[in-house]
């Protein structure tokens, strides 16, 4: 397995998520949104296996400015905005080379090879 998970520190979910792998002596990569954001090609990797980039936006994330411009983007543009900021994903995001998932999902996770 070779896992990534993209997130911030602060985030409740990311540190739920490290802590499932840590138990389960599974090692991961960390990767911190607020330092080093997801490539184009990451990022359009997980929003294929996740049901494409409006799966990915949390209507809930603090920046209202960038959720109300992403709705009324067109699909190509929204790719763009992301890069730029991807404080408006949910996080966590975890890799499993081309299997990923978003949020919190150790259901998922645990049938992972």
């Amino acid at each position: 397995m070779n896992i990534q998970i993209f997130g911030t520190k602060k985030c409740n979910e990311t540190r739920k998520a490290e802590r499932f792998f840590k138990e389960r002596g599974i090692k991961y990569q960390f990767v911190d949104l607020k330092e080093k954001s997801m490539s184009k090609g990451e990022l359009l990797s997980v929003a294929q296996a996740n049901g494409g980039i409006d799966a990915m936006i949390n209507p809930d994330a603090k920046d209202k400015d960038m959720l109300a411009m992403l709705k009324y983007l067109a699909e190509e543009d929204k790719l763009g905005k992301l890069l730029e900021n991807q404080d408006v994903l949910f996080t966590p995001v975890v890799r499993n080379g081309k299997q990923s998932t978003i949020g919190y999902k150790p259901e998922i996770w645990k049938d992972w090879k």
